[in-house]
């Protein structure tokens, strides 16, 4: 049996998700909607129970003893570095009874790389005079990954046509279709969406259409928004980490 756990463990037949604020909902955690959206993709068919974490069930303390989740284990070997479970289920569920996400061009998986980080520093700082100068560095975090999304791929050029099109209509990272780099890419972008707004009054700019496109037909598809934890959920989980600025 195969089982990818988070704060949690999920599995090919059956999983567990750390539990929300209230013990039972599903809980924030962007590394593991990362691994659900992949399993989704894929085609496999999972539960996901609820574990709290306050009381965590005894198989879960044994199974991966200090280690922080994520975590998978597979004939009894236990993984917990996300990228490394990201690249085993790759190369396990693969072609032709699974589809392949990896991504046709290499700057797709390095697109918005740096966003979160800068993120994390916006909304952790609490001092009035240096908010400018973090809210600059996160907008200019997104503007660089607004240009990626609104520029042309190499398929997207047709030398052939006509029309010059500059702008390119495609509705993720690497084109039509959700690939790995959108399982780690989307979850973070909505926390920083929804975070930002509860805790700075920070939009995501009208004019940045790349990412708004982008997250629009995220939304739009079932393998994120299902495997989405509630707004209030991720409100909370950095209720303690967005301070009041002084």
């Amino acid at each position: 049996m195969m089982a990818v756990a988070q704060r949690q463990e999920c599995g090919s037949d059956r999983g567990r998700e750390e539990a929300g604020y209230d013990g039972e909902s599903i809980g924030n955690c962007p590394f593991s909607q990362r691994l659900f959206m992949i399993l989704w993709l894929k085609g496999v068919i999972f539960n996901v129970t609820t574990v709290d974490l306050k009381r965590k069930p005894l198989d879960l303390q044994n199974l991966a003893p200090g280690a922080n989740p994520p975590f998978m284990t597979f004939d009894g070997e236990v993984k917990t570095d996300v990228n490394k479970i990201e690249e085993f289920l790759e190369e396990k569920l693969a072609p032709p009874r699974y589809p392949k996400l990896g991504t046709q061009h290499p700057e797709s998986n390095s697109a918005g790389n740096d966003v979160f980080a800068k993120f994390s520093a916006f909304i952790k700082n609490t001092k009035k005079d240096a908010h400018e100068i973090y809210e600059k560095n996160l907008l200019r975090a997104l503007k660089k990954l607004d240009n990626y999304l609104n520029s042309l791929l190499p398929d997207e050029i047709d030398t052939n046509s006509t029309e010059d099109v500059t702008v390119s209509g495609r509705k993720f990272l690497d084109g039509d279709e959700l690939t790995l780099a959108d399982c780690n890419l989307l979850p973070k972008l909505h926390i920083i969406k929804i975070v930002a707004k509860k805790y700075r009054d920070f939009e995501f700019p009208p004019e940045m259409t790349g990412i708004w496109r982008y997250l629009d037909n995220a939304y739009a598809r079932d393998e994120f928004t299902n495997t989405c934890p509630a707004d209030r959920e991720i409100e909370h989980a950095y209720s303690d980490v967005a301070k009041r600025m002084k």
